[in-house]
């Protein structure tokens, strides 16, 4: 039996497609409609670390290079060469004050020699530490000049001034006083064991002092 021609219904033309076909759909986010696709990796830090790893290596280097430079310095040669030479100028200043210091034998009335000599102990003597020198006093001026062991003292090579020791050596020089043209020897003598540089002898305590070498 013949089927009556329904004009609503057109033969099927595959070159038509609906108006939605050819669209993309819409993207999901992940996890949605795709069952087991794994979740984004996480940030590596392991750069990071190994930059500030290397960073703090650094700075404790050089922290141990500057002490190790530091400790070098203090110990240098220059510091010991430094004190030397502080001590050798101390020393010669020193001996440069003490030749300032000397007073000079001058024109004077008193000339005085000295010369070292033999400690001979006396019964006041405290054992035989001591040291003796022979001086000469003469009196070249037109006035009496006094003399008296006090009025002297004696000076070692390392600069120590010594003061007499009263009465200790039997040959110790008297208390008088010169006329004009006399003269007087005998020894001065000071406490302990040193060697004598120079002697100086001042005439009462306004005179001028004299000093001279002891040969």
């Amino acid at each position: 039996m013949t089927q009556p021609h329904d004009p609503s219904r057109q033969p099927h033309d595959p070159s038509r497609q609906p108006p939605y076909a050819n669209q993309q759909p819409y993207p999901q986010p992940p996890g949605y409609g795709f069952p087991g696709t794994p979740p984004p990796p996480p940030r590596k830090r392991g750069r990071f670390l190994k930059f500030a790893g290397l960073g703090c290596a650094g700075v404790l280097g050089l922290v141990v290079v500057i002490a190790a430079l530091s400790a070098t310095g203090g110990g240098s040669d220059d510091g010991g060469n430094t004190a030397a030479d502080s001590s050798a100028g101390a020393a010669t200043g020193a001996k440069e004050k003490r030749e300032e210091e000397k007073p000079e034998q001058g024109d004077g009335p008193v000339k005085l020699t000295a010369e070292r000599a033999e400690f001979s102990k006396s019964v006041l003597a405290d054992g035989s530490d001591y040291t003796s020198v022979r001086v000469t006093v003469a009196n070249d001026g037109d006035d009496e000049v006094s003399v008296n062991p006090l009025y002297f003292t004696i000076t070692d090579t390392d600069g120590t001034k010594h003061t007499v020791e009263l009465g200790v050596d039997e040959e110790q020089i008297d208390t008088v006083d010169l006329a004009p043209g006399e003269n007087i020897s005998g020894t001065v003598t000071g406490k302990g064991t040193f060697t004598p540089e120079y002697v100086t002898y001042t005439d009462g305590l306004l005179g001028d002092p004299v000093r001279v070498d002891v040969s």
